[in-house]
């Protein structure tokens, strides 16, 4: 694996950091145009990008070095919204050790399995009363800043999409319903179109070769669908 791992979530700070700063720094939306609309998305997709590799480095694979590894995912995750990856570690490794089965953090509590109720539920596990309010001093102090629209626009809307994408096609549309029994991971990926796989979720809708192969940073996972194909 070496440093590419290293590189690719440098350049999905990288992009991350400059688009956010020239959307709430300069850019003057037009609302009647189809531009601020897709470069929200843009950023939502950016803001995704920061989750995976967040999520990387809690399987270790952004770095072969252990600090660096985990100071990229202790930034990352920091960045999405004030998510704190100390806290973040143990709830996916148990995700992963338990999955589908009540002692997985990120399954429904098998009575209510619809989106919202389950997404609600996932939303209760993982975010905190001390995220909330670093993300309303952070509002705050960038709105003295910034414009507010462009704040809201750029900076909340974003990370509010992207949590719900990575619900939606990283733990929702993966683990609903039954599974066979000889499926160990309780896992289903969607159907091998990589251009989507990476639009909607960074190949992370490739979701059995997740589990099945932990080990792979997200920029393999196509890899790992063909193979299965």
């Amino acid at each position: 694996m070496g440093y590419k791992g290293v590189a690719v979530a440098l350049l999905i700070l990288t992009c991350w950091v400059a688009l956010l700063a020239y959307l709430l720094a300069f850019y003057r939306p037009n609302w009647q145009t189809p531009a601020p609309y897709l470069l929200l998305l843009v950023q939502t997709h950016l803001y995704t990008g920061l989750f995976i590799t967040a999520h990387d480095a809690m399987h270790g694979v952004v770095s072969p070095n252990k600090r660096l590894n985990n100071a990229i995912g202790l930034l990352t995750a920091g960045l999405f919204a004030f998510n704190w990856f100390p806290g973040m570690l143990p709830k996916h490794h148990a995700h992963h050790r338990h999955v589908a089965t009540p002692n997985d953090p990120d399954f429904h509590d098998g009575r209510h399995s619809g989106f919202l109720w389950w997404f609600g539920r996932f939303a209760w596990n993982y975010v905190t009363v001390g995220q909330v309010l670093l993300m309303a001093a952070a509002y705050n102090v960038l709105k003295l800043f910034f414009p507010m629209a462009n704040v809201i626009a750029f900076w909340m809307v974003p990370a509010i999409l992207a949590t719900v994408q990575l619900f939606y096609f990283g733990t929702y549309l993966p683990h609903r319903g039954e599974h066979a029994t000889s499926n160990p991971h309780k896992s289903r990926s969607q159907l091998r179109q990589h251009l989507w796989a990476f639009i909607s979720c960074y190949f992370f809708g490739y979701h059995y070769e997740h589990h099945d192969q932990p080990y792979l940073p997200w920029w393999r996972l196509w890899q790992a669908k063909e193979a299965n194909s």
